[in-house]
């Protein structure tokens, strides 16, 4: 039988802030370390300001989760520069396969003029 946990909204874990209650997010998952602050190796500052931590820390504070994040919480990624990058790219070469024939045609406009100039002299 799957057990229970309490869901937490973001607004809800992002209000326990200080030093006295001392929230994480981690994974979707809610972590109270309010009391492992003073025993955390890099300090409490690290986990007031804490953005991810390795999978050894987060096996240890299982024993400190109190519930999970409600997923309709959730804030969608936003795409990164690089997808943006990725897709600018794309589109310039897809411009370029589409209007192939503008270059094609200046490059024989110029051997033309430069065939009829030889001529001339």
């Amino acid at each position: 039988m799957p057990t229970l946990t309490k869901l937490y909204s973001l607004k809800e874990a992002g209000e326990h802030n200080t030093r006295d209650d001392c929230w994480v997010v981690v994974d979707g998952k809610v972590y109270d370390v309010s009391s492992y602050l003073d025993e955390h190796p890099g300090g409490d500052d690290v986990l007031l300001k804490a953005t991810g931590h390795s999978k050894d820390a987060i096996q240890l504070m299982e024993e400190f989760c109190i519930g999970e994040l409600d997923p309709s919480d959730i804030i969608p990624e936003e795409e990164s520069s690089a997808d943006k990058e990725v897709d600018l790219t794309k589109r310039i070469m897809d411009m370029t396969s589409q209007y192939w024939v503008i270059p094609v045609g200046i490059v024989g406009i110029s051997v033309v003029a430069c065939l009829f100039y030889m001529r001339r002299k």
